[in-house]
């Protein structure tokens, strides 16, 4: 990386050993390159907050950095897992603590960047006492979905915890069935119950980078996806499926992108409703995260369309830190 030695003065440590950087933003809308530009100008160090870049393997349909970007600016929970393993946002909120000591300790600031909004989520507010899995309403709610779907009682999580069901796709096994399962056992969304204490105080600067025009970010995603299948991502799907520890129920291949490419190479749909389906599934993505964002707190937006304004948001990191020493 650049900036080899640190460079946050001792009289700034004081004012900036709990601070980290936030870059957040809905799908395609540039937060690699402008991490990137920071990580050029300021002494960081990333850590990746997308849930998909986690698993080693799948990296052109995730948009994972390219190796030469990785071999310069590092980042950090890249390549932790595989396919067919899990990574709870529990375990990611452990991770980053640590590794957010450990950046300032060696008197740096960490920079994280990325698009999965519950793990930003459990960086500043932890988690609820959550009661454990009930294994006789788990498999009710398994029942209503195999007569109703998934989508059905997503729609029916929306009604009982809007501000959750946001957060999770409508054809998300998993999350919509922990989420309904909380909501039984408890009586009430999950943000309404008391959180325990953190464990660790940070400060967090955070910066939203989206495209002020939606239909810019829509022309991004359409672009990026033809790119990815320019790049190889049908036969790197083909590929991951050809593993006996790979199958199509996984979590990881559930990811959009993924599980439209495989309906695609299971013969389910043809190559132009597969890119029409993918598109979709990533324009509703986006929606989602935009909408997360926008009712959070204090968010400085950066406007990313048409080009990722750098040195706007490298300006305004300036005027932060420099009061600070750094």
């Amino acid at each position: 990386m650049v900036h080899a030695r640190p460079v946050i003065t001792s009289e700034g440590v004081a004012g900036t050993a709990r601070l980290a950087l936030m870059l957040m933003g809905p799908t395609a809308s540039g937060k690699t390159e402008a991490a990137i530009s920071v990580a050029e100008q300021f002494p960081v160090e990333i850590i990746s907050v997308d849930s998909s870049l986690v698993y080693r393997g799948m990296d052109i349909g995730t948009a994972k950095p390219a190796p030469e970007t990785m071999a310069r600016f590092p980042h950090h929970l890249v390549d932790i897992r595989e396919p067919w393993q899990t990574y709870s946002a529990a375990e990611f909120r452990a991770d980053a603590l640590r590794l957010m000591d450990e950046i300032l300790r060696r008197g740096r600031l960490p920079l994280l960047v990325g698009g999965t909004m519950f793990y930003f989520r459990s960086l500043e507010c932890g988690f609820s006492e959550l009661p454990p899995s009930d294994r006789a309403l788990r498999r009710r709610i398994e029942d209503s979905a195999r007569k109703r779907g998934w989508p059905a009682l997503h729609a029916e999580l929306a009604r009982l915890d809007p501000k959750r069901a946001a957060q999770i796709a409508p054809r998300d096994k998993q999350r919509i069935q922990r989420a309904l399962e909380i909501v039984q056992l408890t009586g009430g969304p999950l943000e309404v119950r008391p959180r325990r204490p953190r464990p660790g105080e940070f400060r967090f600067m955070k910066i939203g980078l989206a495209p002020c025009d939606r239909a810019v970010l829509h022309r991004r995603i359409a672009s990026r996806f033809e790119a990815m299948l320019a790049l190889g991502l049908v036969e790197e799907v083909e590929k991951l499926l050809a593993r006996r520890e790979v199958s199509p129920e996984l979590p990881a291949m559930k990811m959009v992108g993924y599980r439209q490419v495989a309906e695609f190479l299971r013969h389910e749909v043809g190559y132009n409703a597969m890119v029409q389906n993918a598109l979709a599934a990533t324009r509703q993505l986006a929606k989602r995260q935009l909408t997360w964002l926008r009712n959070q707190g204090g968010i400085t937006w950066v406007d990313t369309g048409p080009s990722v304004r750098q040195s706007v948001l490298n300006a305004y990191i300036l005027s932060k830190l420099a009061p600070l020493g750094v």
